[in-house]
């Protein structure tokens, strides 16, 4: 298996994965979504709240902010040794809030949180709660722990997760008469034309959409598309609350620790 990076950039990375099976591939982008814990507020204390909106849409709404993530200075509840259900400062991070509208209508954002812990926090401050109007108040307490996607969404590290074949796009020059048909109508542009001979280029970029067949005037067409069932390209969009590479690295080191265990059960077994 060989691991090569195609792009990286702010939140997201798009990587090939070399002479692995459709299960592999599979298997990584689920363990991505589902397995790799995140921070998210699971509890809310409310202590004043005349908004708009009920109490449970409130602790709703804050839940699904992404907080960063420190997985050194946290442990999953489970694996706490203070095994409380109000936790400790291993397993659980908290937030306090307090805001109010005094004489114009006031928005709460993400940013209102004031954690305890400052490694802790939303990823972003502008992101809307909820609108007071003047005169309304809200006062909570918030608490965070690690939890995992396969639970609830809101402890999903990522905003996407996607892998597709790698595609293989071959030209038969001897057929080809230079005329950029297909040029023209690649919606990707991995096709051009140098020295009036059509060329590849970026072919993963290429999305097998057939258009360059479609709009060939040559018949058989000179162009063949296909792809690799042992290559894939992935598409990781983190949602801020770890790196995106820390995100890849925890999932390959959860399938790692799953096979491991299998192996032992089935040593057991024999």
């Amino acid at each position: 298996m060989e691991i090569s990076t195609v792009k990286r950039e702010g939140n997201t990375i798009r990587f090939m994965v070399s002479g692995v099976t459709p299960a592999f591939a599979n298997a990584l982008r689920r363990t991505v979504i589902a397995e790799v814990p995140t921070m998210a507020i699971d509890d809310v204390m409310i202590i004043e709240n005349t908004s708009v909106l009920f109490d449970e849409f409130l602790a709703h709404r804050l839940g699904l902010i992404p907080l960063t993530t420190d997985l050194d200075a946290y442990t999953l509840p489970e694996n706490c040794e203070c095994r409380s259900e109000l936790g400790c400062n291993r397993c659980r991070a908290s937030f306090t809030m307090e805001v109010e509208a005094t004489d114009r209508t006031t928005t709460v954002y993400s940013g209102d949180l004031r954690p305890d812990n400052p490694a802790i926090k939303p990823v972003g401050e502008k992101i809307p709660v909820v609108k007071l109007a003047p005169g309304q108040k809200l006062r909570l307490e918030a608490y965070a722990k690690l939890g995992r996607g396969q639970e609830h969404a809101k402890w999903q590290p990522v905003s996407a997760c996607t892998h597709k074949y790698l595609p293989t796009v071959s030209v038969d020059v001897s057929k080809c008469d230079g005329c950029g048909d297909c040029v023209k109508f690649c919606p990707k542009c991995i096709l051009e034309l140098k020295n009036d001979k059509l060329t590849v280029r970026n072919v993963e970029e290429c999305t097998l959409c057939t258009e360059c067949v479609r709009h060939c005037a040559k018949r058989p067409c000179p162009i063949k598309l296909d792809w690799s069932e042992e290559d894939f390209i992935f598409y990781v969009e983190s949602t801020g609350a770890l790196p995106v590479t820390q995100i890849v690295e925890q999932a390959a080191k959860q399938i790692g620790e799953k096979a491991s265990e299998l192996s032992q059960l089935i040593k057991r077994a024999k």
